[in-house]
């Protein structure tokens, strides 16, 4: 006797896809529009002619370029000016700390010295308490740094900029050290052999092969930097002092929230801008493959 095996049917497609793949695309495009809501209702209300917050909704009824006027015209306003010191805090602030820690990395990553092994997990355990919890020590430390040394106490650029370049070091060097780690030693023995000395193994070669990682550290630092409110609020109390952040915080503080949030508005997207821009200047770095194109050659 001979038994016919009976067929069973299968799932629809669409049921198919659905069950496997298509909730994932439904969460994904549910964190997407979540996300997008706040961003969609900052350049509504920036481009809103009214500039005031109870005129403004997440679709613009009308459009105009008035809030983006009054950042540089209005004499309550000097955003120019905010821009200029979070630019000169930011930039010097990322670049330094950023050439630091590449030195420490390397330092860490090719030598054994004593004290190598305390000296890393003494950098991972500072990276463990968040940055406010030294606001007191700070304020008191560089308060103590003024009354010698007045260019870089507190108020002052100069300072704000070393608690910058202290706080970034960390986490920079802890980074660009797992990076070094991965690019051959045999590279830096060829180059011995051949005479280079560790300054030209390092500027001449580990650098170059660094990039994704220095691009992905130095657009840490710089977000991290222009976005920062607590330590920038504390340092800098003069208003042609302050930077974007603090000094847009003020404009709503000292004023009606509701009347200048247009021209927040204006300004968080001007900002915002800026910060897209580094990032896509860097990304061809981050994407790119420099270390394995190297070995292999």
């Amino acid at each position: 006797m001979t038994v016919t095996p009976v067929k069973r049917k299968g799932r629809h497609p669409f049921a198919k896809w659905a069950g496997d793949t298509g909730w994932r695309h439904l969460v994904a495009w549910a964190a997407l529009l979540f996300g997008l809501i706040p961003i969609v209702y900052v350049v509504s209300a920036a481009f809103n002619p009214n500039g005031t917050l109870s005129s403004t909704s997440l679709l613009p009824t009308s459009f105009g370029l008035g809030n983006f006027a009054k950042l540089f015209t209005d004499e309550n306003v000097p955003f120019a000016s905010w821009f200029a010191n979070s630019l000169m805090i930011a930039v010097p602030a990322a670049f330094i700390s950023i050439f630091i820690s590449s030195l420490a990395a390397y330092a860490f990553s090719r030598f054994r010295f004593k004290g190598r092994r305390p000296m890393l997990l003494f950098l991972l355990l500072i990276q463990m308490f968040p940055a406010f919890l030294a606001v007191v020590a700070l304020y008191l430390i560089f308060g103590s740094i003024g009354e010698f040394y007045p260019v870089a106490g507190l108020n002052t650029k100069l300072g704000l900029m070393l608690v910058y370049m202290g706080g970034a070091l960390g986490v920079s060097t802890w980074l660009m050290k797992g990076f070094f780690d991965t690019i051959p030693k045999e590279l830096d023995e060829a180059a011995t052999i051949d005479g280079a000395s560790h300054a030209q193994i390092f500027f001449g070669m580990i650098l170059p092969l660094a990039a994704p990682i220095i691009a992905i550290s130095g657009i840490l630092a710089f977000v991290g930097t222009m976005n920062d409110f607590i330590l920038a609020s504390l340092f800098l109390t003069d208003r042609p002092e302050m930077t974007l952040a603090v000094g847009l915080k003020t404009l709503t503080a000292e004023n009606s929230p509701a009347s200048y949030f247009g021209i927040f508005a204006a300004g968080t997207l001007l900002t915002s801008v800026l910060t897209v821009a580094v990032f896509m200047s860097l990304q061809r770095y981050i994407v790119s493959g420099l270390t394995g194109g190297a070995v292999k050659g």
